[in-house]
Formats: C-alpha cells, sequence, structure tokens
C-alpha cells in the first residue's frame, strides 16, 4: 500500500524550500534548474566563459542547482523505494500500452517531441519548466501564470486526443 502525505503538507513544505532558495542562506534566488545545463556543458566540454560570456552569468546558479538535481533524483529514487514501496522501472507505462501501443520507440519519439515543445514553450515565456511552475507562479510572474495556463490547456487537449478509449 502506498502511503501519501496530505497535499497541503506539501504545500507548506515547498513554501519553506522557496522560502529557503530566496534567502541570503540559500541560493539568493529563484528556484530553477535549467541553467546547469550550460553550467554543466562548461565544465564538460572545458568551454572558456571569455568565448561563451553566458557561462559567467550561470556560474553561481549552475554550481549549486546540479546538487539539488542530484538530491530530487535520489530523494525521489529513495522515497519510492523505502517509504512508498512503488519503485518500478518502466520505459513503456502501462496507460500508453492500453491506450497506444506496446512500442517502446514510438514512447521515446514521442516523450521527446513533447518535451521539446515544453521546453520551448518555457524559454519562450523567459524560464525553464521547473521555474516557471516552483519559483515563478509562488511569485505570481505574469508570464508563469500564462505558461502554466497554456500547459494546463495543451495537456487535456493531447489527453484527449492522445488517449482515446475502445468505447469512444
Amino acid at each position: 500500500m502506498i502511503r501519501r502525505m496530505p497535499w497541503w503538507l506539501g504545500a507548506v513544505m515547498m513554501a519553506l524550500l522557496l522560502l529557503f532558495t530566496f534567502s541570503t542562506f540559500g541560493a539568493d534566488r529563484p528556484l530553477g534548474a535549467s541553467t546547469y545545463v550550460p553550467y554543466f556543458s562548461g565544465i564538460l566540454f572545458n568551454l572558456s566563459p571569455e568565448k561563451y560570456p553566458y557561462l559567467k552569468e550561470v556560474h553561481f546558479a549552475g554550481a549549486w542547482e546540479g546538487v539539488m538535481l542530484l538530491g530530487a533524483l535520489a530523494g525521489g529514487f529513495l522515497t519510492s523505494v523505502f517509504i512508498t514501496k512503488s519503485f518500478r522501472f518502466s520505459i513503456v507505462p502501462s496507460g500508453w500500452k492500453k491506450y497506444k501501443n506496446s512500442s517502446v520507440i514510438s514512447r521515446l519519439v514521442w516523450s521527446f517531441v513533447s518535451g521539446f515543445f515544453l521546453i520551448i514553450g518555457a524559454r519562450l515565456a523567459g524560464g525553464c519548466t521547473s521555474g516557471h511552475f516552483l519559483s515563478g507562479m509562488a511569485q505570481t510572474a505574469l508570464s508563469s501564470i500564462l505558461f502554466g495556463a497554456v500547459v494546463l490547456a495543451s495537456v487535456m487537449i493531447t489527453g484527449k486526443i492522445f488517449y482515446k478509449s475502445e468505447a469512444n
């Protein structure tokens, strides 16, 4: 049996996390994850900040976001294994098999295409997906609210089109 915490406890914990990241004891900036990609690319490919000035801008943010992302991955894994006991590895989820097909290639291609459109939309709105949903919504930023509304509408439309049941 999966144990779940009340939704309001998750909201309180998220609010405390956001307060910490905005504080001078935390990161002193909004919570997000996309600046880690150029930061890590700069390290991985030995890119010069003089040649790529954006690397100077993301140096501080990228350093702590990598730790946060690894912590989120490890925390989610450990929670699913030891607390909720719900961990299972699946490339093709049961819902995809039921409504679409059992093809791994189909699942991976559609996941890439949809993720591509999601991140393009987030960047057009001036941020990253996690930054919009976590920090931007908490700050009631208009771009984040608009991004969230478009994502919600897109999810509902896509769900209706993509997951047609046999009865329909």
